[in-house]
């Protein structure tokens, strides 16, 4: 088992480098484990960025340039040439735009193709896109040279790409009707181990006019972005809620520095069990080396982000 985990001062936001084995301490359900493996992990990224390409980010109050434009950030400023990037769009189905490739002009000719275009359905089946993106499956392609559609091609998921790998989602958060629910989207998030950095758009409007929104729209919205949260948290990501378009070079920078500074800690499990349950992880740290780990650390002001959970293998037949 690997754990990717980043150390950054919670106040500025500053990674903490060139740190030991000795400051690491991992611990699964509680129980101690020991550490096998460690390595830091800078080096290229691996990398699918999933945009919401709906009607819903493209109407008089939230713009499709405000999810899309984040991707000439990201090609202009952070991606190295011995980078691999891919961009998937979703509506109703997730479709490659663009395959992964470290030119950064081809994935500016991509993101031209999407701003040249416009979203075709209202629905966002936002599960149904990480799911194709982490697991695999079949979905469409689009050859940027004719505008031509393929349709059902097989795609390899991330769960099967070596070394590091991470995934960026650009959002609202909502589902419409996706073949997955919450609770097995989370499952499958659990069990490949790629952390989302969730980028969430929409911020703006939804300060603009929740003292015109009803409960129920409210509640809608809170949902919406509870889930962008999660996917982050739970796989060892982290939510960046972002109101104006300025915000977003920050933001860009600031996964792409989480994602190319982090420590790998590899151990194996004391509990042999194989039944596909849950199970919990927590790493702990000792900045000062006296020994100590834990909540002194966060107390100074320190935070730890890891994926907080996995799902052991399962060794019964299925039904």
């Amino acid at each position: 088992m690997n754990v990717e985990t980043v150390v950054y001062e919670k106040k500025s936001g500053g990674i903490l480098q060139n740190m030991k084995q000795a400051n690491f301490e991992i611990y699964e359900d509680g129980i101690k484990q020991e550490i096998t493996n460690f390595a830091p992990t800078q080096g290229p990224m691996t990398l699918v960025v999933i945009l919401e390409y709906s009607r819903r980010i493209d109407n008089r109050w939230i713009r499709k340039e405000e999810v899309i434009e984040p991707l000439y950030v990201l090609g202009r400023s952070f991606v190295k040439p011995d980078d691999n990037i891919a961009i998937v769009a979703f509506d109703t189905r997730p479709f490659v735009v663009q395959d992964f490739t470290g030119d950064v002009k081809q994935l500016n000719r991509s993101v031209d193709f999407l701003l040249r275009n416009n979203p075709a359905f209202s629905e966002s089946n936002i599960y149904d896109a990480l799911n194709f993106v982490l697991q695999g499956g079949k979905g469409d392609g689009i050859d940027l040279r004719n505008g031509q559609v393929s349709r059902n091609v097989p795609y390899g998921g991330l769960k099967d790409v070596e070394g590091r790998s991470a995934v960026i989602l650009v959002s609202l958060g909502y589902d419409t009707f996706s073949k997955l629910n919450y609770d097995e989207i989370r499952k499958v998030i659990g069990s490949t181990g790629v952390p989302i950095y969730t980028i969430g758009v929409g911020n703006l409007f939804f300060k603009l006019y929740e003292g015109q929104m009803s409960g129920e729209q409210r509640m809608s919205w809170n949902q919406a972005f509870l889930a962008l949260r999660t996917f982050s948290r739970m796989s060892g990501g982290k939510y960046f809620p972002v109101t104006f378009s300025t915000e977003l070079p920050t933001t860009i920078e600031s996964i792409t520095n989480l994602m190319r500074s982090q420590y790998s800690l590899g151990y194996s499990p004391n509990n042999t069990r194989r039944e596909g349950k849950t199970r919990k992880i927590e790493v702990k740290i000792d900045i000062d080396g006296d020994g100590v780990y834990g909540e002194k650390e966060e107390e100074k002001g320190y935070a730890v982000q890891h994926r907080e959970t996995y799902i052991e293998p399962n060794d019964a037949p299925r039904k």
